[in-house]
């Protein structure tokens, strides 16, 4: 029996895969909470500029009385970011005299305290000039997250799958408790940075499925994506209980370190042991599991000989996952977005966008184990694209039932192209280069959600243009996905050898068939030069 083919045996979906989904489950949805931590301890209170008063200068001055001091909007709110140079007391003397010039807030500024007790934007004065520092702040996370993507998923392909997922969740707990206790912004924006990147590590290492059946891995992979959804929801009801940023910042980072110490019972990949010659501690832990599934005499009758090294992996091209970024450049633009519903809450329309995802990856996982993972991965992109198109037409404030169905639609459809992304990536990568596989789609990804803002600037010149190229871009990527293999049922492989092996017997199978996708098939070296996507008959 070949190993690939004895390890998918193995691979059970018994009491063993059980534990490790629910034990992946609980960290995914405290790093969904790092993700949108910021929406509440960087949240923007009302504030205007702090007036002293009294012999010691201490005493604020609130209520009417502020009215003299700080001059009111269109709003008749106190202006965020002046106050009168002197007093305005005609407001108490109609007959007095005032020169109504104003000035910055010298003194700093007091804040509306109802709803939060503090964030980052009343310890550290982040409103008026200093505004944009909050904004970087969040982008350091992100950029964290670019940056650990490619890097940490490269090292769990020469370290381990285990050690970067123990790494990624000490790390977590480390700079997420240490970005809680900061004492300025740039000791904070140095820890949320490298909370990025162990958020990028733990999803690249904490949902890897080489310890999932081929037939199951779907329906996890589904599983593991709602946990990022649901996690939103735990973040709501955190930030509702603790209304004071650094505790806030520390109820969502101190449970990694359970995490992390749970965590040593998860074992190193099989896959990975076998591909870099460890193959003794891969049968350990294959008959450890074993064990756990309650099937010892099954694993006990696993010997070395099955688990023999692989071939050496060979020079291999990395395909371009032009389908991550397509996915993420058009969700987040019908994520972010909100605005154009116009008459609509945009708290009904939040709503109405988080509950859509969870029935849509649940109906796109079944599809997946059904129809395969290119014909769903290329449908929802397509689909998706199609829908945005279609909304094209649709006249902002006019008609806005058919404009929130079809952006409904097309957002659910992009969140499961999302789901079956990770699934498909996982499965078409050889285990030789699987991590730095996924490291580099979820770089791509986040590609696609910094350029979505950007296209829509372009609105202000082509009204229609930016609608154009959300729509087109996920089709074309739909289109080429159909240049990739399909792995529905085929265990995974560990080298590239495998892999070309598998493409050789298939072209094979199409050739003595007769069968016209072969036809099709070939058509892919004519856009392997611009897409980049490997091709075991690309030959240079």
């Amino acid at each position: 029996m070949a190993p690939d083919v004895q390890l998918e045996k193995e691979q059970r979906m018994g009491f063993f895969q059980t534990i490790l989904v629910a034990l992946v489950f609980l960290p995914l949805l405290m790093v969904a909470s790092h993700n949108f931590l910021q929406n509440f301890t960087a949240a923007v209170p009302r504030h205007w500029c702090y007036i002293p008063v009294g012999d010691n200068a201490t005493t604020e001055v609130t209520g009417d009385l502020l009215k003299i001091y700080v001059p009111m909007d269109g709003n008749q709110e106190p202006d965020r970011c002046l106050r009168f140079s002197t007093p305005q007391w005609q407001l108490l003397a109609p007959n007095g005299t005032s020169t109504n010039a104003t000035e910055p807030c010298l003194d700093g500024w007091a804040y509306d305290r109802s709803v939060f007790n503090s964030t980052i934007i009343t310890e550290w004065n982040l409103v008026c000039g200093q505004r944009a520092l909050k904004d970087f702040a969040q982008s350091m996370y992100m950029v964290g997250v670019l940056l650990g993507a490619p890097v940490l998923g490269g090292l769990a392909d020469r370290l381990g799958r285990r050690a970067l997922l123990l790494w990624s969740l000490l790390q977590m707990g480390v700079m997420g408790t240490s970005a809680a206790f900061a004492p300025n912004l740039a000791a904070y924006c140095a820890f949320r940075f490298f909370s990025g990147m162990s958020t990028a590590g733990f999803i690249l290492n904490g949902t890897t499925l080489e310890w999932i059946p081929s037939q199951f891995r779907a329906m996890v992979s589904t599983i593991l994506a709602c946990s990022l959804t649901l996690g939103q929801l735990l973040l709501a009801g955190l930030a509702y209980a603790i209304r004071d940023w650094r505790q806030l910042q520390l109820a969502s980072s101190v449970p990694f370190f359970l995490f992390f110490l749970y965590s040593w019972w998860i074992p190193e990949s099989a896959h990975w042991l076998i591909i870099n010659h460890r193959p003794e501690k891969a049968l350990r832990n294959l008959q450890r599991v074993a064990q756990i599934n309650g099937e010892k005499p099954e694993g006990e009758g696993i010997s070395l000989e099955t688990l023999s090294p692989f071939e050496p992996p060979l020079t291999s091209v990395l395909p371009i996952p032009s389908d991550r970024f397509s996915n993420s450049f058009s969700f987040f633009h019908l994520a972010l977005d909100l605005q154009r519903f116009e008459g609509i809450s945009i708290f009904l329309v939040q709503l109405i966008f988080g509950a859509v995802d969870v029935p849509f990856r649940m109906v796109v996982a079944v599809v997946a184990n059904r129809l395969g993972r290119r014909l769903t991965q290329a449908a929802c992109l397509v689909l998706g694209g199609l829908f945005i198109l279609a909304s094209v037409p649709v006249p902002q404030g006019e008609s806005w039932v058919l404009l929130i169905t079809l952006t409904v639609l097309g957002k659910g459809l992009f969140s499961s192209s999302a789901s079956c992304s990770y699934l498909y990536t996982t499965e078409l990568y050889p285990t030789v280069i699987r991590q730095t596989g996924l490291g580099v789609t979820f770089m791509m990804a986040r590609l696609g959600a910094v350029a979505a803002p950007m296209v829509q600037m372009t609105q202000a010149f082509v009204s229609f243009l930016p609608l154009l190229l959300f729509g087109a871009v996920p089709i074309t990527a739909g289109i080429l996905v159909n240049c990739l293999p399909e792995t529905l049922g085929v265990p995974l492989a560990d080298t590239m050898k495998q892999v070309e092996d598998r493409w050789q017997e298939r072209r094979t199978e199409e050739r003595s068939q007769g069968n016209q996708e072969n036809q099709i098939l070939n058509t892919g070296s004519c856009v392997r030069h611009w897409t980049g996507l490997w091709r075991p008959d690309f030959k240079s």
